[in-house]
């Protein structure tokens, strides 16, 4: 329930002129609440407002505006004008955007008289009120294995999470999702200090050595949380040796070893729904589950 300005014009750089679509209203059972968007170019889009019968009919619209120019709005009963099931009915926004947004909160989109006690998210006589979009959360992955893209690819359409995917040569990527920052750094460690100190470090490099100092410097970085691929042993040589360097037993189990949500096994894509749902749900995006990693 925001507007991503900054989203927004990333697409318009890419794609030249979009029509962003948006959930204005919403009653009953929909798909999708009020304040869902997406946004759709000539050959393309980006995000759902639900998919279905109502999205592909929004996706005709919003080309339609993308050729008209002006703003449209569309008040859509699922049941009787597209034959869904859910029940409930719809208020869809298009509003077409040729530059990078610089959009008021307040605008009228349709109708003649102003609702200046909207507060928050609102829509009401043709107004439409939105607010900024707060900051995305930083997501650091370390390491560009199977495990490092896995978590790549399931985080980066995420909302609100800004990914920086770090290794130590371009050549250990592969494809890089759209949305995720690259970060080729041939001292990883070092690297560590670019990193906000409320960032969501992810550590899986291909060494232990590696793994260890960045478990060190992050530590001594601060961070909103930490994971770690590895088994029990591992983790146990780890707290033994950074305990040793002398940071405090309560800082060191701040780092969860392993990472991810063991029963869900250890394929790299099951590691990385394990991590997304923690991270959706608030927590750290590592769980204490007995397991091991290697």
């Amino acid at each position: 329930m925001s507007l991503d300005a900054a989203r927004l014009g990333a697409l318009i750089v890419a794609h030249g002129p979009v029509v962003r679509i948006l959930v204005a209203e919403a009653r009953g059972s929909v798909p999708r609440g009020a304040g869902t968007s997406m946004v759709v170019w000539a050959d393309g889009f980006d995000g759902t407002i639900g998919g279905g019968a109502l999205e592909w009919r929004a996706l005709g619209l919003a080309r339609e505006v993308l050729a008209s120019g002006g703003p449209r709005v569309e008040r859509m009963p699922l049941g009787p004008a597209l034959a869904q099931c859910c029940g409930g009915a719809v208020t869809l926004v298009f509003e077409r955007l040729d530059t990078v947004p610089d959009l008021p909160w307040l605008r009228r989109v349709e109708g003649t008289r102003p609702a200046p006690g909207l507060r928050g998210f609102a829509f009401a006589e043709g107004w439409l009120r939105e607010e900024a979009a707060p900051a995305a959360r930083p997501v650091w992955i370390w390491g560009a294995g199977h495990v490092g893209a896995a978590l790549a690819g399931v985080l980066a359409p995420l909302p609100a999470l800004a990914i920086t995917w770090a290794d130590v040569a371009a050549a250990r990527f592969g494809t890089v999702p759209d949305g995720v920052t690259r970060l080729v750094a041939a001292d990883m460690p070092r690297a560590m200090a670019h990193a906000p100190g409320d960032a969501h470090h992810l550590i899986l490099t291909y060494s232990h050595e590696i793994d260890f100092a960045l478990c060190h410097a992050a530590l001594e970085r601060g961070f909103a949380s930490c994971g770690l691929i590895g088994s029990a042993t591992k983790w146990a040589r780890f707290r033994s040796r950074l305990a040793a360097l002398g940071h405090e037993r309560e800082a060191i189990a701040r780092i969860r070893c392993p990472i991810g949500d063991t029963r869900l096994g250890k394929h790299p894509q099951a590691i990385a729904v394990g991590v997304a749902a923690s991270l959706l749900s608030g927590d750290a995006p590592a769980e204490a589950h007995e397991g091991t990693r290697a």
